[in-house]
């Protein structure tokens, strides 16, 4: 039994003990339970973890475990009415500031067992390295310092590894260690865009921005991608009629569409952009996702950009850990220190045991293997998905698969309510997300995301594509 699991279910047993005890009298010892239930010393050490953390149990190193007192009773609910009040205050008064997190709340949900998870935003744990991260934690933590506070720009080893991780002329000098993808993005739209302007996004885009941008009272502006990524002429036209100085893209493996930036439109979005004046917040969060049989992808465009364009994001969370929170935040100019000041402002620094940590996963043999491993394996859930979904309804697939990421954005038949459809889904037991949060206008046409990282496996997928399938012949 997982040691999770097990050590649930012995406080479960313990619980449903504790009236043969009186309050402050000890409980058998660590290595009775261990024999008189037939587990492991870890699974006794969570049991009495969560005990402990219900308040239910004392533990005293040297002494034992002990019954606590009853805990007090719950205080009667307060009316917090007002609120409603305090918090519309500022509605109707520009800059208006939204919060509205559903889109985020639904990659984030963990699903029942029963439910296949093709709606998750992070990887299954059977895909990442839970052996080598552990090992990098225990060593970070004896590092010389590693207790320490960190500089607050990051470590200086961490910033120059992500320096050459990125390519070509970013230097080490120019990064700054932020706790992942999602709080630089937030980092840099507070730094590079005033409350009240407009911001460039392209259309459709991962909910998360939107909601960053939204909630930092900026106005998200569509520019609609194709197969080949955002296109220019568009563009060009969204900055000349907006006055935006800040466009946010993912040139490689897009969220949601899985689109790569096109070799003839990459140096054709830098010019746009330069000539309005404005920044290129690059999200490369897919860098380490690209499947086993992708062609080599194409460099950052932060890589050649010299004139400081670019604000670029690289995240080691999506192929490691929901957990390991680093990210890089690249920066050349006086935007480098506006970044720099607002990140220092929001968080003051990401804790070093953490940066630590992630030095010595990237330092580790094990990383390139599981990198290797990753990639032919997202490779064959991907196959396997849209196979399924190939054999059940060929129609909703894209034209071109993915060859990087972790979903498939698929396009529904003309009058479907993607809604409706993941409700009925749900029903069927598979959770998959509706299209329309990943606009910031009127959908085009009606779609779905399914993702493939999420779930247990390949069967789990495959039975997946069949409840999917099925749902949608139910509302036909």
């Amino acid at each position: 039994m997982h040691e999770r699991s097990s050590g649930a279910d012995l406080a479960a047993v313990l619980r449903s003990e504790l009236d043969r005890y009186p309050v402050g009298g000890r409980l058998p010892s660590s290595r009775a339970l261990m024999e008189r239930h037939q587990v492991s010393p870890v699974t006794v050490t969570r049991a009495i973890a969560l005990l402990a953390a219900e308040g239910l149990v004392v533990s005293r190193p040297g002494a034992g475990v002990f019954r606590a007192a009853a805990p007090r009773p719950v205080p009667a609910a307060g009316d917090t009415s007002w609120q409603e009040v305090a918090l519309s205050a500022e509605a109707g008064v520009p800059p208006a500031r939204s919060a509205d997190a559903s889109g985020v709340l639904g990659a984030l949900a963990v699903q029942p067992a029963e439910v296949i998870d093709l709606n998750g935003g992070y990887l299954h744990s059977s895909l990442l390295p839970e052996q080598a991260l552990a090992g990098a934690l225990a060593r970070a933590g004896r590092r010389p310092g590693a207790w320490s506070r960190p500089p607050l720009e990051g470590l200086p080893e961490l910033r120059t590894w992500f320096a050459r991780d990125i390519g070509g002329t970013v230097s080490a000098s120019e990064v700054l260690v932020a706790a992942g993808g999602q709080s630089a993005l937030t980092t840099a739209l507070r730094s590079l865009a005033a409350p009240g302007a407009p911001v460039l996004v392209e259309s459709p885009t991962y909910p998360g921005l939107l909601a960053v941008a939204r909630a930092a009272g900026l106005r998200p502006v569509p520019v609609p991608v194709d197969a080949d990524g955002v296109r220019p002429g568009l563009l060009a036209d969204a900055f000349a009629a907006s006055g935006a100085r800040v466009f946010v893209c993912q040139p490689l493996y897009q969220n949601p569409t899985g689109a790569v930036l096109s070799a003839a439109r990459r140096p054709e979005v830098l010019r746009i952009a330069r000539a309005a004046g404005a920044f290129v917040v690059e999200d490369d969060f897919a860098r380490r996702l690209a499947h086993a049989d992708a062609p080599p992808p194409p460099p950052p465009l932060a890589a050649d950009d010299p004139d400081g364009v670019v604000v670029h994001i690289r995240s080691l969370t999506k192929p490691t850990s929901a957990n390991l929170r680093v990210a890089a935040l690249t920066a050349r100019g006086p935007a480098l220190e506006r970044l720099r000041a607002v990140q220092a402002v929001d968080s003051f620094f990401v804790p070093r045991p953490l940066q630590e940590a992630a030095l010595e996963l990237v330092g580790a043999p094990a990383w390139a293997h599981h990198l290797r491993s990753l990639a032919g394996r997202l490779q064959e859930r991907r196959t396997a998905l849209a196979g399924a979904l190939g054999r059940l309804r060929p129609e909703l697939l894209p034209e071109r698969l993915p060859a990087g990421g972790h979903h498939l954005w698929l396009r529904l038949p003309d009058g479907t309510d993607p809604q409706q459809l993941a409700a009925a889904a749900l029903r069927g037991r598979v959770a998959v997300t509706p299209g329309r949060a990943y606009f910031t206008a009127e959908p085009p046409a009606p779609h779905l995301r399914a993702g493939y990282g999420a779930a247990e496996g390949v069967d789990r997928l495959v039975a997946g594509a069949e409840r999917l399938a099925a749902a949608l012949d139910g509302m036909a």
